[in-house]
């Protein structure tokens, strides 16, 4: 069961969430807030696993992502804010934010982001990575602030699909394979050659080969398309 806290100052905002959220049974709202104080208390009184915040909106800021760490620092946190500049999500991102995506995500995508971050990946929503990259924010920014100066940046999750990917499955196939949507999987694969600094597949095989994620002999020995 995943334990989740709603951070938004908007009735409206928290009641869609809700709606969405019900129909999903491994996920729990343990509490909304409406501003800083109201979600101090909550994490006073209760044990979360993920906090989905709207730090932009009134009553919320980026101190309050530090301040909610101190109070419970297992804590994860999904930001969840209308489009934002590069170095506001830069800046999220360093105050301790494990994944960011924008308000106007479709529900499968809001509801893979709790999932995905639950289970110890970083989720991006695509026009997060665009963002990032229009800006041209430095990826070493992204790296110490999401991973917290670990030194492996890629993701369980992202090794998966990395060796999916390898094994030569198309993104509705990896989809299907790991229960995710086909739009949760297009943001891996955007994710993945961000941080690996590659622009096609070809590459992201060779650096599954690289990592011993796949093996050589599977590309050394496999029929001739001609044969």
């Amino acid at each position: 069961m995943i334990r989740l806290i709603i951070a938004d100052n908007s009735q409206i905002v928290q009641t869609g969430l809700h709606s969405i959220f019900s129909n999903y049974e491994n996920i729990e709202i343990i509490g909304d807030a409406s501003s800083s104080e109201g979600l101090y208390n909550l994490l006073v009184s209760f044990e979360a696993d993920i906090l989905l915040i709207d730090f932009t909106a009134p009553g919320f800021s980026v101190d309050t992502i530090t301040k909610a760490l101190r109070l419970q620092p297992k804590l994860k946190i999904v930001a969840l804010t209308a489009d934002q500049s590069g170095a506001t999500i830069v800046n999220a991102l360093r105050a301790g934010v494990t994944s960011y995506i924008r308000k106007d995500c479709d529900v499968n995508e809001i509801l893979d982001s709790v999932r995905e971050t639950a289970a110890g990946s970083v989720f991006f929503c695509g026009n997060i990575v665009d963002r990032i990259r229009k800006e041209a924010i430095d990826i070493d920014d992204l790296a110490v602030a999401t991973y917290d100066c670990e030194p492996t940046t890629i993701s369980n999750r992202e090794n998966e699909i990395i060796t999916l990917i390898a094994e030569g499955y198309t993104n509705v196939e990896i989809a299907e394979k790991l229960f995710l949507s086909t739009h949760t999987v297009n943001t891996h694969r955007k994710n993945i050659m961000q941080k690996l600094g590659v622009k096609n597949t070809a590459a992201i095989v060779m650096y599954a080969v690289k990592k011993e994620l796949v093996s050589p002999n599977k590309f050394l020995f496999a029929p001739s398309a001609n044969a």
